[in-house]
């Protein structure tokens, strides 16, 4: 649901700036991906910013019902942010939160809910703040956005996420032909970053991981940009697929942390990973 707000022009009207001691102000758009109770009344926040990568911000007075933060910040959620960071300071402060946008079957379906959450705690985890990232931001909209639809493929909206965001921390997976024949079965080394030969049925839980031929296609088919809605991951592939797709890829991420975050055992709870079987 997106909701109409005044724009941050407004929200600044009539306050009085002190031209004698600027501070450096910053209006952005930001999807919330952590929130903590700092007091009563007060906030701190982790949000991802269209232009300002990562940030962390305390939001004081965000709890008041009549404040000016849409009464408080929460998950699953897009606003236009307004705030303020000071040279040198941990944290930056918010004054103004208008909230835009809630994505309302993140709540609603518990799936999707997983799926929404897993999102904002690996975007959180792999990114360094003040690291604008803007094609992972947009993706991370279109995602989220994408999951409200009612008829929408989750596995293949997340997976497509995946594989940007692995793609704009520098991580993306090589799954590139050319070096040895393709087989049945081939192998994925985290290590290296790629696909190798098939390691045999004794792979490792740290890797590599075996993976099977259709995993690898569908993987190489998200290093081009799909054309229409056709060439989308979900389009002619099978669920099992993009389901082996989606844990080999959140296995690399998780290996990538040193941990697997702690909601993907929510989110695929017939087996975590790739580690639990083959992919």
């Amino acid at each position: 649901m997106v909701l109409a707000g005044p724009p941050a022009a407004s929200l600044r009207a009539g306050r009085r700036i002190d031209y004698a001691h600027p501070v450096p102000g910053f209006v952005d758009q930001a999807l919330v991906v952590r929130v903590w109770d700092w007091s009563e009344t007060s906030q701190t926040v982790s949000l991802f910013c269209q232009e300002r990568g990562l940030l962390r911000a305390v939001a004081k007075g965000a709890r008041r019902e009549k404040g000016r933060f849409s009464g408080g910040l929460d998950l699953l959620t897009r606003g236009e942010v307004v705030g303020i960071q000071k040279s040198g300071a941990e944290m930056a402060t918010l004054t103004d939160w208008t909230l835009q946008e809630i994505f309302w079957a993140g709540r609603n379906d518990l799936k999707r809910h997983y799926t929404g959450l897993y999102i904002l705690d690996t975007i959180q985890r792999l990114l360094s703040e003040a690291d604008p990232h803007p094609k992972l931001w947009n993706q991370a909209l279109k995602t989220l956005r994408r999951m409200e639809e009612p008829d929408v493929d989750v596995g293949a909206a997340l997976l497509e996420f995946q594989w940007i965001l692995l793609v704009e921390t520098g991580h993306r997976p090589d799954v590139r032909g050319g070096r040895f024949a393709d087989t049945e079965t081939m192998g994925f080394d985290p290590q290296a970053g790629g696909l190798i030969s098939d390691p045999g049925a004794g792979a490792r839980d740290n890797g590599p991981w075996r993976v099977r031929l259709e995993t690898v296609r569908l993987m190489r088919s998200l290093e081009a940009p799909a054309s229409s809605e056709a060439d989308s991951p979900e389009a002619g592939e099978s669920g099992d697929a993009v389901d082996r797709a989606n844990r080999l890829l959140a296995t690399y991420i998780g290996w990538l942390l040193g941990r697997e975050p702690p909601v993907l055992k929510l989110l695929f709870p017939s087996g975590t990973s790739p580690r639990v079987r083959k992919t």
